[in-house]
């Protein structure tokens, strides 16, 4: 029942050729130990040798540890503090364009100025281009709630229901993540076609 073959009985021929078989593997046994013990003049010396040489293995890699953990918590605290590195360097470009104007203003007519703004702007799209944002500008589409903030409703007869009439502030994504919904007017149908539905 517990696994083990049943032990022949005591008086069984059986029984003596088992005994003798326990007998030898322990006798085995107790040579291997003998065995190992005499390759050792002083086996507790061999015992703690062994343990000092994994307690160094320990400590040593304990110390290794320590160091993988500080050198990514020094990655981690200067990702952070240059995470904007290459983009502020992008928009020190834009920042120039805007001084130049700002210095031009007084002696430069409204076109000239309005010709650098617009430049000044082209200048920031590229840039936000460059780093994954992307405009939301949802003129006539539908309304959806997950990229769009509707500020008010409005009946119209012109747009389908539930469009998007007029938008207030464009809305950004950066790589496929909202930034900012756009702010837009919802088109509603008008009131005289409620009524008759």
């Amino acid at each position: 029942m517990n696994g083990q073959p049943d032990r022949p009985a005591e008086g069984d021929a059986e029984y003596a050729e088992v005994a003798a078989q326990d007998d030898t593997v322990a006798t085995d046994a107790e040579n291997e130990v003998a065995g190992d013990m005499a390759d050792s003049d002083d086996p507790l010396a061999d015992a703690r040798a062994k343990a000092d040489e994994n307690w160094d293995k320990y400590v040593r890699m304990a110390a290794e540890l320590e160091n993988v953990r500080k050198r990514a918590a020094r990655d981690v605290e200067k990702a952070h503090k240059f995470a904007l590195e290459r983009i502020a360097a992008d928009l020190l470009e834009v920042r120039d364009s805007l001084e130049m104007a700002v210095s031009a203003g007084e002696e430069s007519s409204f076109e000239s100025l309005l010709a650098g703004n617009v430049t000044t702007l082209k200048l920031l799209t590229t840039v936000m281009q460059r780093y994954g944002v992307e405009d939301i500008d949802p003129l006539g589409e539908p309304f959806d709630p997950n990229c769009h903030e509707a500020m008010t409703m409005q009946p119209s007869a012109d747009a389908e229901p539930d469009s998007i009439l007029t938008v207030f502030q464009k809305g950004y994504a950066l790589n496929g993540r909202l930034l900012r919904p756009a702010r837009v007017v919802v088109a509603t149908a008008p009131a005289d076609s409620a009524d008759k539905g």
